[in-house]
């Protein structure tokens, strides 16, 4: 019953994508006939545009699957999918008109249909994917689409996927079943454990098996077959929980290549790309801002520098490469050129350093900050130079936070993080950078380089101007 629900929820989505183009390209030519008087020199009546819309919309679709805009990883959240509906809007507008130019035909028959195509199929298909997502979501508060999971396994990972299914009802998923040891079920759960898969099997209706470790995992897979079930293997290994393993044939055996990171290849020289463009530009957009902003430094504390110095300066990216960091300076003189250790030594509170750790590398009212500083700190303007460090190839726009030395050397995975560049922004700045821990900011860090994408670098480009206008 669950995977029907699955089917009829992506061929609802299908229709309604179908419904959302008429009415997109349908709107389109009503406002061209409607507020532009100049005459269409491609005669074309509105009966014979929509028809001609409707014969490709099989192409649409297909188009959209190629988009991953029927997959649940996408539609299931909404950020993700919005970028995917621009660039798909983006992309069949275009495939259209090229479409014309090679067939001596035209689907448009002016170019401002084409135009108002495009913006009206974005935010009419946005509108309509945001509603039907609410939907979905009272349908689970409801129990109506919701796959009911066993955990099988005595993993430490089995408490924290019992967890996370218990806090995240968007996910779909109700854990009606633990097979464990009682130590890793959560108390509040402990009414779930049972002895073994079968009898769980026998006791509740179970949708999916998610097994948490290897033990007599060949023989729960052989009982979700037998009972038409779904099966999900949790690895055993860090590597694989990631998007970062290929699968390679060595004389019909496959074996899992592990990668520290999916940016590799092709990846690398598209995303340097996009580093050079859009440094370039935003160079030249930001040029009268730095110059605002370099003379508010120097007059509002003229005994230091522009710039940031010192040991500060120096930050880690990819290989464990250091590097200078440009940086408008939002800390008074003195302080110029110290560590935070240093400076709490300095005014003879040593102790406050690990309250500082703990409060996410900030303290409310940080008594270094300039006035000027804290405004510039607010809208992140004091690290527009390092705009200049994303042209040279130091950082990218996208990455883990740029560290200095000190602050990764006692952390277990900092082979992994510096395994690609650091960044200018990352998925911790427009995660909430001024309210979570330096260790949950580690972890966000993590993340976003064992699951590298160009939509997540997209993604996190989108959300910084948002962060950033929000200030």
């Amino acid at each position: 019953m669950r995977k029907n629900h699955e089917l009829i929820f992506r061929i609802f989505l299908i229709a309604l994508d179908c419904f959302a183009l008429i009415a997109a390209f349908t709107v389109a030519y009503v406002l061209r006939i409607t507020f532009d008087p100049r005459p269409i020199y491609i005669h074309m009546g509105a009966i014979e545009f929509i028809t001609s819309i409707f014969t490709i919309l099989p192409l649409w679709v297909v188009l959209f699957y190629f988009f991953g805009m029927y997959t649940r990883e996408v539609y299931s959240h909404p950020f993700r999918e919005s970028g995917r509906i621009l660039l798909a809007a983006v992309f069949g507008i275009m495939l259209m008109i090229t479409f014309g130019f090679f067939t001596n035909t035209s689907l448009f028959p002016t170019k401002l249909i084409a135009l108002y195509s495009l913006v009206a199929s974005f935010g009419i298909l946005l509108t309509l994917r945001a509603i039907t997502n609410i939907v979905r979501l009272r349908l689970f508060r409801h129990g109506i689409g919701i796959r009911k999971v066993a955990l099988v396994g005595n993993a430490p990972i089995t408490t924290t996927l019992a967890e996370a299914i218990e806090q995240d009802s968007s996910a779909g998923l109700e854990l009606v079943a633990i097979v464990s040891n009682t130590a890793l079920i959560p108390s509040e759960m402990r009414h779930l454990r049972h002895s073994s898969l079968g009898a769980a099997l026998r006791r509740t209706p179970i949708d999916a098996i998610i097994q948490t470790d290897t033990d007599e995992s060949g023989k729960n897979y052989e009982l979700a077959e037998k009972y038409y079930l779904d099966f999900y293997q949790a690895p055993v290994l860090n590597g694989i929980w990631t998007a970062r393993h290929e699968v390679e044939l060595v004389n019909s055996t496959p074996l899992i290549f592990i990668k520290p990171t999916p940016l590799s290849g092709y990846g690398r020289i598209i995303k340097r790309l996009m580093d050079v463009a859009g440094s370039f530009i935003g160079i030249i957009l930001a040029s009268p801002i730095m110059l605002i902003v370099a003379l508010a430094v120097k007059i509002g504390d003229p005994a230091g520098p522009v710039l940031m110095r010192g040991k500060q300066q120096k930050r880690l990216t990819r290989y464990n490469r250091p590097f200078k960091v440009y940086k408008f300076r939002s800390h008074y003189a003195k302080f110029d050129g110290k560590t935070d250790e240093e400076v709490f030594a300095m005014i003879g509170k040593p102790e406050l350093i690990e309250e500082y750790r703990k409060n996410g590398d900030k303290l409310d009212n940080d008594f270094r900050v300039t006035p000027v500083g804290k405004f510039i700190r607010r809208f992140s303007l004091d690290e527009l130079p390092q705009l200049f460090n994303v042209l040279k190839g130091d950082i990218s726009l996208v990455g883990p936070r740029a560290l200095v030395p000190h602050e990764l050397d006692q952390y277990s995975k900092k082979s992994v993080l510096l395994s690609v560049k650091s960044g200018l922004t990352g998925l911790a700045v427009v995660s909430g950078r001024r309210d979570i821990s330096f260790d949950e900011r580690r972890r966000l860090d993590l993340y976003y380089v064992q699951n590298w994408s160009i939509w997540l670098d997209i993604n996190i480009l989108l959300r910084t101007i948002l962060v950033i206008f929000r200030g």
